[in-house]
């Protein structure tokens, strides 16, 4: 593949964000038309590949956003995991079940779900499959909502990027699952920024520090395939470690507030609490990293570099703290979900109402599918994620990284070929020593 460079990298991603930044605009100030218009009788058929929580939890707001939403077809590995959605979407009565022949598993499962004719498609598998199943709905011409992360190395980012660009010429619709580009009291406050309330921006601090999340542990029962993907969160080929899973959402504001991503970086990052490789792979539990940003001119002429301080940390009894921190040459914006709160020449302080963003992100879909009206989110969530990517490469190999050398670097993660057998496990990256993991290999045959 030639080399992509970052003007052109750029250029892709900022029509991506001109026609996001209106339609978030325009959610935040035209909710009732928007539910309205999602509500004209007309049944909107959604499927859904990937029936896990995050996958029952879309499923159930795509139900929310419109009354006119039903679920028609479900996919995943695991039968039991069909079971569960069907249970726990029960409560939305006949808009959420769905015929046995319309329900699919095993590896191709995918596939299945893209048969049956539907509106869009919810893609809320482990991240590692999301490149491969976003390839294949937009060549079968669906519409998508597509959870965050959206892969889990460089190789996977351009696939996503390639799609991104047939996604634009077939006209299709795409949302992503950051929804703080959807919630009310992030838009009016990233609006604001935008109309200078803090002046330049020029740095910012984002978090995710927490406890741990769960595991499954492993059992001699099953192949190494089925245990690493049942507790994929701790496998990087598929979830690409928590800086890339769950730090995506702080990282996307950072880009977003810049409104650009970062140039290079230099990052820090190991495991000191989950030790134990059966329970809990080959992932770290903590990160820092310093992002460089494209520089802004002073009063002098010169250009100013701009940074973002990044912290990502699952580790029991230590700090929690989840927001993001904007700072501009005449002020600062503090950010979390359901508030806002700008200091300095400007101040404000969001005073609500507020909406459910998860739920909003498919009001937007919905209403962007029917009125025909361009969203294509594929290039910014995409951006956000090789953030975070280009983040946990430095740390595993305690390299100084620039954009360019990250998004063209070869790295592949999955597996040449994938079923139920056999994988060794990954070992921990160590800093300063080779990565032990497969490099520019051929994408796993369906």
């Amino acid at each position: 593949m030639s080399e992509i460079s970052r003007r052109s990298f750029v250029a892709a991603t900022a029509a991506g964000a001109l026609a996001y930044a209106a339609s978030g605009a325009s959610s935040a100030r035209e909710t009732s038309a928007r539910r309205v218009a999602a509500r004209v009788g007309r049944e909107i058929r959604i499927g859904v590949i990937g029936c896990g929580g995050r996958g029952r939890g879309a499923a159930g707001n795509a139900l929310e956003a419109s009354a006119d939403a039903r679920i028609v077809a479900l996919g995943d590995l695991f039968p039991e995991r069909i079971e569960a959605a069907l249970t726990g979407l029960a409560s939305f009565g006949v808009r959420s079940s769905v015929p046995t022949a319309q329900c699919f598993t095993g590896f191709d499962a995918y596939q299945g779900v893209l048969a049956v004719p539907c509106d869009y498609v919810i893609l809320a598998t482990p991240p590692g499959f999301r490149p491969i199943h976003f390839g294949a709905a937009v060549a079968a011409g669906r519409n998508a909502f597509i959870e965050k992360p959206v892969a889990v190395d460089p190789t996977g980012i351009r696939t996503m990027l390639a799609a991104a660009k047939e996604v634009d010429a077939k006209g299709l619709k795409v949302a992503a699952g950051t929804q703080r580009r959807h919630e009310w009291c992030y838009l009016e406050a990233m609006q604001r920024i935008r109309d200078g309330a803090i002046g330049t921006v020029v740095a910012a601090r984002v978090f995710w520090n927490m406890g741990s999340l769960w595991n499954v542990e492993p059992d001699p029962k099953r192949s190494d395939v089925e245990n690493q993907i049942r507790n994929w969160l701790y496998h990087t080929w598929l979830s690409g470690d928590h800086i890339v899973e769950q730090h995506v959402h702080n990282l996307d504001v950072a880009n977003w507030a810049m409104g650009t991503h970062p140039v290079r970086c230099v990052a820090v990052g190991g495991r000191q609490s989950r030790v134990d490789s059966a329970r809990f792979g080959n992932v770290y539990d903590h990160f820092a990293i310093d992002f460089e940003y494209p520089g802004v001119g002073d009063a002098a002429g010169e250009r100013v570099p701009r940074f973002a301080l990044s912290m990502a940390r699952q580790q029991d009894g230590t700090a929690g703290r989840v927001e993001e921190i904007i700072h501009g040459s005449e002020g600062m914006a503090r950010l979390s979900s359901g508030s806002a709160r700008i200091v300095g020449k400007a101040p404000w302080t969001f005073k609500g109402p507020n909406n459910n963003p998860f739920v909003q992100e498919h009001m937007d879909l919905q209403a962007a599918i029917i009125d025909n009206k361009p969203l294509n989110e594929t290039a910014s969530i995409a951006t956000s994620t090789m953030t975070a990517i280009m983040g946990r490469m430095a740390a595993y190999t305690g390299a100084e990284l620039t954009w360019d050398a990250a998004l063209n670097d070869p790295l592949q993660l999955m597996p040449p070929t994938l079923e139920m057998g056999p994988l060794p496990q990954l070992p921990v990256a160590i800093p300063g020593q080779p990565i032990e993991s497969p490099r520019a290999i051929p994408a796993p045959k369906a």
